[in-house]
């Protein structure tokens, strides 16, 4: 195996700084006049026929506030831009909180989602730590806004979708908004000192173990307004980008970086954090068994049945992203080197199958045979996955990238 491949060597971290540093110069030209990110395409021309949505842009803003924070002084001006959109554009100052998006004729996308208010708080911490003009503000009416619809403290989970007037709620409930909302709790509680929210966090971690535990650690992802898992929605649109049908491995590892997070800046005590770091593994172990090599050819397919077997064999860069992260994280606390060795064979699978090389930035979706495609993931939405991935297996397991960067 190359060095450039293997954990803690000094061409692994060259590497990742030569991938981090391409996507930032790639990126660069998401800014909307109104600050709103555009959807890039291949070569990270803008795309405004697709508009400007919030969790695109709320992403984009966290990346460059990181990016600034990390000695690339131009990219603060990056994470302003995008800023003005979340405190102009796609504000709603009329019924409060954040519009799904815009379209291209200046028109609103309908609702209000948790997924994408998530994020909002996600940008704003970072960009408090990044020392941006307004982000104390912007977090301050995320969090309020978020505690007044979403939060569901009697079941100690997030409500999902509302309209965009804030009057009729979706009866949907889902785990993916759950999902970022522990990712921004911890931002929070980290940037902050707001414990309630790592708290809060807890308490969603605490539910989807439970879940994934009686499930074979493979988590539902669906659930009516009862939080009864409804795990035959969307049999009939499999590869749906935010719903999808089955298990979606990649958000098994994801979920088992977050815990880890939670469960080590929670708890000093072994005894309290084993079972937490046992449901890591379980998770991981199990969206690694089910979905890398399932169909013969290197990658991790996107969504499997609830016995494992694979549905959608595409391949998705944002699970490619989260595996790296995740092995890293796992060796760090474990230190069993069978997660150093994942970790290499996916830094080798990124380099030759997932890195565009010619523009810098990672194709998103791949085929069963790893040819670029376009079905679900078309073009570059945005850096947030992949320049996490750069980072992540370098810094705290216990503390939000953000903050991780912040505290140098």
């Amino acid at each position: 195996m190359e060095p450039n491949y293997l954990l803690d060597t000094e061409e692994n971290r060259t590497f990742l700084e030569n991938i981090r540093q391409n996507l930032l110069s790639f990126g660069r030209k998401f800014p909307s006049p109104g600050g709103g990110a555009y959807y890039l395409g291949d070569d990270g021309t803008p795309w405004p026929e697709k508009g400007r949505e919030t969790w695109i842009t709320s992403r984009m803003a966290h990346v460059y506030s990181i990016g600034h924070m990390l000695g690339g002084s131009e990219y603060g001006a990056l994470a302003d831009a995008a800023l003005k959109g979340l405190q102009g554009e796609l504000h709603d100052r009329t019924h409060g909180g954040w519009y799904a998006g815009r379209n291209l004729d200046g028109s609103i996308m309908p609702a209000k989602q948790c997924y994408a208010h998530a994020f909002v708080i996600l940008a704003a911490s970072s960009a408090l730590l990044a020392g941006r003009d307004g982000a104390e503000e912007l977090l301050n009416e995320a969090l309020a806004l978020y505690d007044l619809r979403f939060w569901d403290e009697a079941e100690g989970l997030a409500r999902d979708t509302w309209n965009t007037e804030f009057t009729i709620l979706d009866p949907y409930r889902g785990l993916n908004a759950n999902m970022h909302s522990v990712e921004a709790f911890l931002a929070v509680a980290d940037a902050l000192g707001a414990e309630p929210y790592r708290i809060r966090a807890g308490r969603i971690i605490d539910r989807v173990t439970g879940w994934a535990k009686h499930n074979s650690w493979r988590i539902p992802e669906h659930f009516s307004s009862g939080w009864v898992p409804q795990l035959e929605q969307n049999r009939d649109r499999p590869d749906d980008p935010f719903k999808p049908y089955g298990a979606t491995p990649g958000h098994g590892i994801e979920w088992a970086r977050l815990i880890v997070q939670w469960a080590l800046s929670t708890h000093s005590d072994p005894e309290k954090t084993a079972p937490y770091l046992e449901a890591a593994e379980h998770l991981y172990g199990t969206a690694i068994r089910d979905a890398w090599n399932a169909d013969g050819a290197p990658g991790l397919v996107y969504t499997t049945d609830w016995t494992g077997q694979p549905v959608v064999h595409d391949r998705m860069h944002w699970t490619m992203a989260e595996a790296i992260n995740t092995s890293a994280i796992l060796y760090r606390v474990t230190g069993s080197k069978r997660y150093a060795e994942d970790y290499a064979q996916f830094m080798a699978y990124l380099d030759g199958q997932v890195l565009d090389h010619k523009n810098g930035s990672w194709f998103h979706q791949l085929d069963r045979n790893n040819q670029v495609i376009g079905t679900v993931w078309p073009g570059k939405s945005d850096l947030y996955h992949a320049f996490q991935a750069t980072l992540i297996p370098y810094l705290s397991p216990k503390l939000s990238i953000a903050a991780a960067v912040a505290n140098g």
